[in-house]
């Protein structure tokens, strides 16, 4: 921390009455260092962040602090005010104001220190010293962790060495596979007041996540001050900082073998699933900084109650992260996973406004002019046409979201610009859904290349703004434009060509493969490149015949799993357990809105069963549907769209057909051994109501 904080960067008699003039007196005092470049556009960068949450800290603290591309390296000032400023604490005044400026793209090592810092700030002897210490250089040298000359009485004031910093930031709370999480009171005997909810022999544990929007000093504050206060009250708690100096995921033995989590976060949680089926808090990080004994009360109370949460189904892919060690084939399928899935809200709401357009209006709608041009408010044609028009622009954005997305599943957020460009040019050049593939995968590729070269530490400020977006669109706009584009472009318009040829034998087949795509995994992977497949073809104003069969054939066979575990569980109840029961009358609501994830809690329990029947029906509905010659011009909407359906009582003989035949599967393999735990009797009603609830996560015994 030696070059981050000197006795320039102190001010031991701040005279500011407000928290933006102790910014500015700060701030100033690093702009005449030269750490500063913009002075009010580094002070507008500060009012921003704490306009997103104030700074202010019980104890008499006060932290403003961003990340900003005016700021030319990493660094504190520190001021000690004699009346107080006004942070927004709950307590009162600060009178120890720490005002800390990050470039935008600091690396990993100074964001460490600085976290360090954060975490000091709850040490009661650390803040203690510096209330007391005389002169300017005392104070940085102590802040800086060096021994200081006595002064003051600040003789025995804790200073914090730059390696006991990075110890303390990355230890017992970023521990990684294998990392042990620390002990506290009672941590060997299992006595006191840890033991209650906890298996006998054992205190209570706790994990517990933070972060916060610039990830520099709230989140390792809360962090300190959870595992303080878990000290305190016999608690063994570990936490996984998901802040600004590294993302380390809690080993998952250390997960399944807590009691409870507490998420202390004002930014999402990345890879919230892993924590599912525990006692949990959720609430904001300051939370946990100002009152983090009654955030550990209330989650145990929670655990004795038996109060537990559910795995989350919104989480993306670049949310549930990667595992360490992960294959390059897994970390492709995550990638283009990401892109998919932020896809698909784009492809629900573009093609149903499509497909509402054609509904009220025609299938000639889509020559209407422009509602711009011409619009009456009480024809309805205008109506058909605007939204078929919204839907149109709506869909225009999907190659270039899918690229997007997929370089932000391999870069984070500098992926993001090139991405985007390259998904426009894949449009601009006809390269479509495979161009935009291509697009995505050259655009995380070209900024991982980029992050990978060392940059003098003048020019950090400005690489993620600058930088990055400038090198890498240039980059990848080549490459498409001029080396990739064109066969990417043919390779594209012989596939759709292709399509476009199928018949007979060949256009059942494909309907069965496809069939089975959408059932094996239940809206994981192999379901969503299926279903990304069906509605690339869909996605231009005026599709071809073949893309709308196979759309047809997707959605009909999406909707079978959900709707036969219903079914099954309506004509035989007794093979299901209780939780199953129940799962199958929201099942039916699920499977007629082609919802395929309805299904998951029947295949998580009896997967070898659930998912080879599943997938039968599918290959069934889908074959029946392209035979049938059905077609569909909505991506989603499962029963609800079938007036835009053609040929829909054979589209519906279809999906019945499929559902029928994974029924009368799964009946027929449950039926081969004994009734699930919890199941009721042949000829009784439901199952003791006091059964677990369990066995809709628990494999099923053959």
């Amino acid at each position: 921390m030696s070059d981050m904080i000197t006795a320039d960067l102190v001010d031991l008699d701040l005279s500011a009455d407000t928290k933006e003039a102790a910014a500015r007196a700060l701030a100033e005092r690093m702009a005449a260092q030269g750490r500063v470049t913009d002075l009010e556009g580094f002070l507008a960068d500060v009012a921003a962040r704490e306009a997103q949450m104030p700074t202010g800290l019980d104890g008499g603290i006060g932290i403003p602090h961003c990340r900003s591309e005016h700021v030319t390296e990493p660094t504190l000032a520190f001021g000690r005010s004699a009346l107080g400023i006004d942070f927004g604490a709950a307590d009162g005044p600060a009178d120890l104001i720490f005002l800390i400026a990050a470039p935008a793209g600091a690396d990993d090592a100074h964001l460490t220190i600085l976290s360090a810092l954060a975490r000091q700030l709850m040490n009661a002897e650390f803040t203690a010293a510096l209330r007391s210490v005389g002169d300017a250089g005392a104070a940085a040298a102590l802040i800086r962790g060096d021994e200081p000359a006595a002064s003051d009485g600040a003789e025995d004031s804790v200073a914090v060495s730059a390696a006991a910093s990075a110890e303390t930031a990355t230890g017992s709370t970023d521990e990684g596979p294998g990392g042990e999480p620390d002990e506290g009171p009672g941590g060997e005997s299992g006595e006191g007041p840890g033991e209650d909810a906890a298996e006998p022999g054992r205190p209570f544990h706790i994990v517990a996540v933070t972060s916060c929007p610039t990830g520099i000093a709230h989140t390792y504050m809360a962090a300190e001050s959870l595992e303080n206060a878990g000290r305190e009250a016999g608690v063994e708690i570990t936490v996984e900082t998901q802040g600004s100096a590294g993302f380390t995921r809690l080993d998952p033995a250390v997960i399944a073998a807590a009691d409870g989590v507490i998420f202390a976060h004002d930014v999402p949680v990345r890879d919230k699933d892993r924590f599912a089926g525990k006692a949990t808090v959720d609430t904001g990080v300051k939370a946990a900084i100002n009152r983090p004994g009654e955030l550990i009360t209330e989650v145990r109370g929670k655990a004795a109650r038996g109060e537990t949460t559910s795995a989350s189904p919104g989480a993306t892919p670049v949310e549930r992260g990667g595992e360490p060690g992960e294959g390059y084939g897994t970390k492709l399928r995550t990638w283009l996973m990401s892109g998919v899935s932020y896809m698909v809200p784009f492809v629900a709401a573009g093609g149903l406004l499509i497909a509402l357009g054609f509904a009220i209006g025609g299938y000639e709608i889509n020559k209407a002019p422009s509602v711009m041009d011409h619009f009456v408010w009480t024809q309805a044609d205008s109506w058909a046409a605007l939204l078929f028009q919204i839907g149109g622009v709506a869909f225009g954005f999907l190659v270039p979201v899918l690229a997007g997305y997929i370089a932000y599943g391999m870069a984070d957020r500098p992926g993001l610009v090139p991405g985007f460009v390259g998904g426009s040019i894949a449009l601009t050049i006809d390269a479509g859904f495979l161009g935009g593939l291509a697009a995505g995968l050259i655009s995380g590729a070209v900024v991982m290349a980029i992050q990978r070269v060392r940059i003098p530490a003048a020019l950090r400020g400005i690489m993620p703004m600058v930088v990055i977006p400038l090198i890498s669109s240039a980059v990848v706009g080549f490459l498409m434009f001029v080396v990739i584009g064109k066969p990417i472009a043919s390779a594209q318009k012989a596939m759709t060509d292709w399509l476009s040829g199928l018949s007979g034998a060949n256009a059942v087949l494909l309907g069965a493969l496809l069939g089975l795509m959408m059932c094996a995994d239940l809206g994981g992977p192999v379901n969503k490149v299926a279903y990304a497949f069906a509605t690339a073809g869909i996605a231009v104003s005026d599709p071809s015949d073949s893309a709308m069969k196979i759309m047809a054939a997707v959605m009909a066979a999406g909707m079978v799993p959900p709707l036969a575990m219903a079914l099954a569980t309506t004509v035989r109840g007794r093979l299901f357990n209780a939780a199953e029961r129940e799962n199958g009358k929201a099942a039916w609501v699920l499977g007629a809105s082609f919802i395929s994830e309805g299904a998951i809690p029947f295949a998580a329990a009896d997967p070898l069963r659930v998912i080879p029947a599943s997938m039968a029906g599918g290959a069934l509905t889908g074959a029946l549907s392209m035979a049938f010659g059905a077609t569909l011009r909505a991506p989603h909407g499962g029963v609800f769209v079938v007036p835009l359906i053609g040929n829909p009582l054979l589209y519906l003989v279809a999906v019945a057909a499929g559902v029928c035949v994974t029924t009368a599967l799964v009946i027929v393999l449950k039926g081969l051994r004994k009734p699930a735990p919890g199941a009721a009797a042949p000829g009784t009603g439901d199952a003791d109501p006091s059964a677990s609830t369990a066995g809709t996560k628990q494999p099923v015994a053959a």
